[in-house]
């Protein structure tokens, strides 16, 4: 880790003594959701660097934007205060922390990483730990909402942190969510979204194989909807899982079940290590697990009910 004198910053992890300057920030991980929220950030006038990124047209985006471009996890950190990571699950976060090419390597004392994925809260815990004796603080802010909202900067977060570290990091968290909730503390925004996504998975399981037992005994995706729409069992989140199946929209929802099936494993390992049984957590899991061993997993969660129809013998008729 880098160490230097730094008159705006305290040597205390995630805390500032003098705000003369705006936060620098870092991002890495500007893919569906993280290009909307950091052109979000730049875009409210904080310095920003991102690391360069697999599709060019994001990160050219931005450069455009008046961000700059680091070819590295440690430069990022090495140009930073606050870093953003928005990656796909906790074995990325470690492999971008850790190591001499690593943020932790670039980062000083008073820095802050933001784990905004979707991340195992037991390798949350790890990290902060591991970070801690150098000044590091670790927290974790995953995300709800689409990358719809993201562009729009009305993404839903909810952070694990101190109340210090939160109210230090809160006006940059609203420069990309509109609704930003302080869980508790580090781990607690993991836990939070897992559990979210297991009723949101749950749902998506559910609606798929009520749609497809409902076409086998004759009732169209149609008909069932004319009766859930509108109805006690409606939500946002069965009206956006529904346009695929009634629209043929694939981007209305843009979620894998790769993702969705990783989220549900790391579930699991949460619920055994609380020693809870979760047998309802289980079946949800195992709704992903086929499509994704029959390489379907880049196939967006609203698809899975095309696949559970399939496996029926059936197929959800969709109106011309």
């Amino acid at each position: 880790m880098s160490a230097g004198p730094d008159q705006n910053r305290s040597t205390r992890a995630g805390e500032r003594t003098v705000s003369t300057e705006r936060e620098r920030i870092g991002f890495i991980g500007v893919g569906l959701m993280g290009h909307g929220m950091a052109k979000n950030i730049v875009e409210k006038g904080y310095p920003l660097t991102v690391m360069g990124h697999r599709n060019r047209k994001p990160v050219e985006d931005l450069l455009g934007r008046g961000a700059r471009e680091a070819k590295s996890a440690r430069e990022v950190g090495e140009a930073s205060d606050i870093v953003f990571l928005c990656v796909t699950g906790s074995r990325e976060v470690e492999g971008l922390v850790r190591g001499p090419d690593g943020l932790a390597a670039g980062l000083k004392s008073g820095s802050v990483i933001v784990d905004c994925s979707t991340s195992d809260p037991n390798s949350t815990l790890a990290l902060a730990a591991e970070l801690e004796p150098h000044g590091i603080t670790y927290v974790d802010a995953p995300l709800s909402r689409t990358p719809k909202e993201a562009w729009e900067g009305m993404l839903d977060t909810m952070v694990g942190a101190s109340p210090e570290v939160f109210a230090r990091l809160k006006p940059v968290l609203d420069a990309w969510a509109g609704r930003v909730i302080h869980i508790g503390g580090t781990g607690d925004g993991h836990r939070m979204k897992l559990l979210n996504n297991f009723i949101a998975m749950g749902y998506a399981a559910l609606f798929s194989e009520a749609l497809a037992l409902a076409q086998k005994v004759g009732i169209t995706p149609e008909r069932f909807d004319s009766v859930i729409r509108g109805g006690r069992m409606d939500c946002g989140f069965y009206q956006t899982f529904m346009k695929w199946t009634l629209e043929g929209d694939r981007e209305a929802h843009k979620f894998t079940l790769n993702n969705a099936f990783k989220d549900m494993r790391y579930l699991e390992s949460m619920a055994d290590a609380a020693g809870l049984a979760n047998p309802m957590g289980n079946a949800v899991k195992n709704a992903y697990a086929v499509p994704v061993a029959t390489g379907k997993g880049e196939d967006y969660v609203p698809m899975l009910s095309t696949h559970v129809a399939a496996l029926n013998g059936v197929e959800l008729k969709r109106k011309v």
